[in-house]
C-alpha cells in the first residue's frame, strides 16, 4: 500500500491506494495516488486518479470519479462536532455531543413517547451502516419512524419488482449481457450522464447490431445513440408501455409458451387491453403512432431483448404501475431469465441497492424481510437478542416523516447520509417542519443545508477513510477498504451509532470493533431472506472482486442471471399487471407547463459533495431551466437570463437555457441545488399509493422572466 520515494528532483509518492467511487451505482474501482510534495504556488499536494479493472466498469472512470478525491481533501470538511449555543454552531467534544444526544432524546421520549424520535438515512451509506441504522432505531430508540432518501430513488421499481417477480434486484442480468441483446429499451434513463461508464456496453451492443430505443421527453446524450427516440410527454410512460404492448399482442408476438408456463394473470390483461384505443393513446403520449408501432415491433420481433427503467419512469405518482406496465412487455414476450434478456432498474445512488435491503426502510427488516410478518420479526429479534414484542411496527415513508415533523408528532430527528431539506418535495413545508423540531442531529462531511439548521452536527469519515460493503446495480456486493486514516475527530457513521447506543444504555447490543463485525451479523440476519448475504464474507469479496446476491452458502457463487427457471413467488411464477393507465395530466391555464427534474453529469444528489470538488463545481456553477425556443418566445424569455418557475406549491429562481432538444410543453431543471435554486420548491407532495414515491417528474408550472421590460 505504501510506496514512498524520497528525491529532490521529483514529487514523492505518499501512497497509492485502491478504492471505489462514492457516487453512482456502478461503483467503479480506482487507484488514488497522493503526492507528498505540493505543487508550486499551492497549499496542497497533487493527486492522480486512475481506473482499476473490475467486472462492472472494466476500469473506466467518469469525470465525477476522477475528481471524487477533491471532496475528501476539501478545506470545508467538518473535523469536529458542532453544538448550537445562543443560536450559533460552535465546536464541542464528542463526549459532550453524545451526552447531549442521549439526554435530549430520553427527555423527549419520556414526555412524548418512543415514536417522537425519527431517523432519516441515505442510499450512499454502506450496507453495514444501513443495517445498523435500522437496528439502532428499533432497538436503541424503540421508534417506528425510520426511512431514507432512497424512497425518492428506487421505491417504484423495487416495489414493482417485488410484486411482479417476488423479489427486487436492480438488474436481473449481469452487465456483460447488455451487448448480447438484439433490442434494448431505455425508458427514463440517461445513462450517458448518470452512469457514463456503462455507455460502452451500449456502444458495443450497437456494434453488434442491437436496436436501441430511448424513451425520454428530452433528446439527451443517451438519446443520441438511439436508433429510435420516443419523446414522450411526462406522466404518460405507463400509457406508452400499454400502447406498445397492445401492438405486440395484436401482431401475435406474445410468447404463449412462456406466458402459460411461467406467469399468471395474462387472460385478464388481454381482456382489458382490448379497449385501449391506440390512436388516442398516441395522442395523449405526444408520440406518433407509427413510431410507437416501430418501437413495439422492434422489441417484439427481436429474439432477445432488455428493458431498463430509471427515475424518469419511476419518480411519478404512478411510477410503481408504470414500471409494472413495462414489465408486462417483458413477460408477454418471454424476454427474461436467458442470455441477452431481462429487466433492469438502473439504480442511482452508490448503495441504492444494498441500502434498501437491510432495514432502513419504514416497513423492512434485514434480508428484505417484512416488519409486519411475525416470523420475520421473531427471527430478526433472535439475531439481535431482543424480545420480538418490543420491536416497533411499520413507520411511514420519507416525505410522510416530514409531514409528521411539521405536525410535531416527531419532535427529534437524526439525519445520516442525507440532505432532506433539498431532496424532498414541497420544500417550504419541509423547511418549516425542520425548524419546528425540538432537537435535530445531522451527521455529515460538510455543513449541508440541513446541517445548518441542526442543534448538533457530527463529522463523519469520507469514502477513502472508512471500510464497508456496497451493492451495485447488478446486485454485486463489493468491499470498499479503508485507504487513509480518519482526519481530525471524524468518526465512521456506524461508530457514531454505537456510541449513542452506549449512552442510551443499549451498548451491550452494539458491540462491534470494526465494520466486518457488523457485516457478519448482517449475514446471519439476512440468512433465508430474499436478499440473502449469508454466503458472502469479506475474504470472498477480497478474492473474487465481488459476489452476487442471493448467495445463501459459502459454496455458492451468487446469481448474476435471475429467474432462469423460476421466479421468486411461492408458485415460481411472475404476475402480469392488469389495468390500463392514463397517467398524470394536471396542467391548466394558470400552470400550462410540465416541470420535470433530474441529474446532470457533473453533480450528484443535492450537490453537497460535488460542489466541494473544484473541477466538478466549475462545470456547472449554478442551476438552470431547460426550455424549448418556442416556449421561450411565448413567455418572452431570453437565453441565460434569470427566470422564476412557479407551481401551486412554491417557486424557485434559476437561469434560462434555451434548447430545441426538449418538448415544447416541458421544462427540465437539475436537482442538485438548494436555496432559491432548489427545483423541489415547486414539486408537488402527492405520493404514489403503492410505494409512496413523490411526483418529482410531473408538476404543473408557469415561467416568467425576472426583469422589468
Amino acid at each position: 500500500m505504501m510506496d514512498v520515494v524520497n528525491t529532490d528532483q521529483a514529487k514523492s509518492r505518499l501512497y497509492v491506494k485502491e478504492t471505489q467511487c462514492p457516487y453512482c451505482s456502478v461503483q467503479c474501482k480506482m487507484s488514488v495516488e497522493e503526492l507528498a510534495a505540493p505543487v508550486a504556488g499551492q497549499k496542497v499536494a497533487e493527486y492522480t486518479v486512475q481506473g482499476v479493472p473490475n467486472k462492472a466498469s472494466q476500469g473506466r472512470l467518469c469525470v465525477k470519479g476522477m475528481n471524487a478525491h477533491q471532496q475528501v481533501f476539501s478545506s470545508e470538511r467538518l473535523m469536529y462536532p458542532l453544538i448550537r449555543r445562543q443560536g450559533e454552531l460552535e465546536p464541542c467534544s464528542w463526549d459532550e455531543a453524545m451526552q447531549t444526544i442521549a439526554d435530549r432524546l430520553q427527555q423527549l421520549q419520556t414526555t412524548y413517547g418512543s415514536d417522537t424520535v425519527g431517523v432519516y438515512g441515505g442510499g450512499s451509506l454502506t450496507n453495514e451502516t444501513a443495517y445498523l441504522l435500522g437496528k439502532f432505531t428499533r432497538v436503541a430508540l424503540g421508534s417506528k419512524y425510520i426511512d431514507y432518501n432512497g424512497r425518492f430513488c428506487m421505491s417504484a421499481a423495487a416495489s414493482a419488482g417485488s410484486k411482479v417477480f417476488g423479489m427486487d434486484r436492480g438488474l436481473t442480468f449481469p452487465l456483460s449481457d447488455i451487448p448480447k441483446a438484439a433490442c434494448i429499451i431505455l425508458a427514463g434513463t440517461n445513462v450517458a450522464e448518470c452512469q457514463p461508464t456503462l455507455l460502452p456496453y451500449f456502444n458495443e451492443a450497437k456494434e453488434n447490431g442491437t436496436f436501441i430505443i430511448v424513451i425520454d421527453p428530452r433528446k439527451t446524450a443517451t438519446a443520441a445513440i438511439a436508433d429510435l427516440h420516443l419523446q414522450v410527454k411526462p406522466g404518460k410512460d405507463a400509457l406508452l408501455a400499454d400502447a406498445m404492448l397492445k401492438v405486440i399482442m395484436d401482431a401475435g408476438l406474445a410468447d404463449s409458451s412462456f406466458v402459460q408456463k411461467r406467469t399468471t394473470g395474462y387472460e385478464q390483461l388481454v381482456q382489458e387491453m382490448e379497449s385501449l384505443n391506440l390512436e388516442q393513446a398516441a395522442k395523449a403520449c405526444g408520440v406518433e403512432l407509427d413510431l410507437i408501432r416501430q418501437a413495439a415491433m422492434a422489441y417484439g420481433e427481436a429474439h432477445t431483448g432488455m428493458i431498463m427503467t430509471a427515475r424518469g419512469v419511476e419518480q411519478q405518482t404512478d411510477g410503481h404501475m408504470a414500471v409494472r406496465h413495462f414489465l408486462n412487455m417483458v413477460l408477454a414476450t418471454g424476454k427474461i431469465g436467458r442470455t441477452g434478456c431481462g429487466y433492469g432498474a438502473i439504480t442511482g445512488q452508490g448503495n441504492g441497492q444494498g441500502g434498501r435491503e437491510h432495514g432502513q426502510k419504514a416497513d423492512q427488516l434485514p434480508g428484505y424481510r417484512s416488519i409486519e410478518n411475525e416470523e420475520d420479526r421473531a427471527y430478526i429479534a433472535s439475531v439481535w437478542g431482543v424480545d420480538p414484542t418490543l420491536l416497533p411496527g411499520k413507520g411511514v415513508s420519507a416525505y410522510e416523516m416530514m409531514e409528521r415533523i411539521y405536525e410535531q408528532d416527531i419532535r427529534a430527528l437524526l439525519v445520516m447520509g442525507s440532505n432532506p431539506i433539498v431532496s424532498n418535495p414541497n420544500v417550504s413545508l419541509v423547511e418549516e417542519g425542520l425548524r419546528k423540531l425540538d432537537f435535530l442531529v445531522v451527521a455529515d462531511m460538510f455543513l449541508s443545508e440541513t446541517a445548518r439548521l441542526a442543534d448538533l452536527v457530527l463529522p463523519v469519515t469520507a469514502y477513502m477513510e472508512n471500510e464497508g460493503t456496497l451493492t451495485n446495480l447488478e446486485g454485486r456486493v463489493l468491499l470498499r477498504e479503508q485507504g487513509r486514516s480518519a482526519p481530525g475527530e471524524t468518526l465512521d457513521d456506524w461508530d457514531i451509532l454505537c456510541r449513542i447506543a452506549e449512552k442510551l444504555g443499549k451498548g451491550s447490543l452494539f458491540q462491534y470493533a470494526k465494520a466486518e463485525d457488523i457485516f457478519n451479523e448482517l449475514r446471519i440476519a439476512s440468512r433465508g431472506g430474499v436478499a440473502d448475504y449469508y454466503g458472502i464474507t469479506y475474504e470472498r469479496l477480497r478474492n473474487e472482486q465481488g459476489v452476487y446476491w442471493p448467495c445463501p452458502s459459502l459454496d455458492e457463487q451468487g446469481e448474476g442471471m435471475l429467474f432462469h427457471e423460476r421466479f421468486a413467488h411461492v408458485d415460481g411464477k411472475a404476475m402480469f399487471t392488469p389495468g390500463a393507465s392514463q397517467g398524470w395530466d394536471d396542467v391548466s391555464e394558470a400552470f400550462p407547463l410540465i416541470l420535470t427534474n433530474g441529474r446532470i453529469l457533473a453533480h450528484y444528489l443535492t450537490g453537497v459533495q460535488t460542489r466541494r470538488s473544484p473541477a466538478l463545481a466549475a462545470r456547472e456553477l449554478e442551476n438552470f431551466v431547460e426550455l424549448h425556443p418556442s416556449t421561450a418566445a411565448r413567455h418572452r424569455i431570453r437565453d441565460g437570463e434569470w427566470v422564476e418557475v412557479q407551481s401551486a406549491y412554491g417557486s424557485f429562481t434559476v437561469r434560462s437555457r434555451i434548447k430545441a432538444s426538449i418538448r415544447e410543453d416541458t421544462l427540465f431543471v437539475p436537482m442538485h441545488w438548494g436555496g432559491i435554486q432548489n427545483v423541489n420548491r415547486a414539486t408537488r407532495p402527492d405520493l404514489d399509493p403503492f410505494c409512496r414515491m413523490p411526483g418529482f417528474k410531473t408538476a404543473a408550472v408557469k415561467i416568467q422572466p425576472l426583469r422589468l421590460v
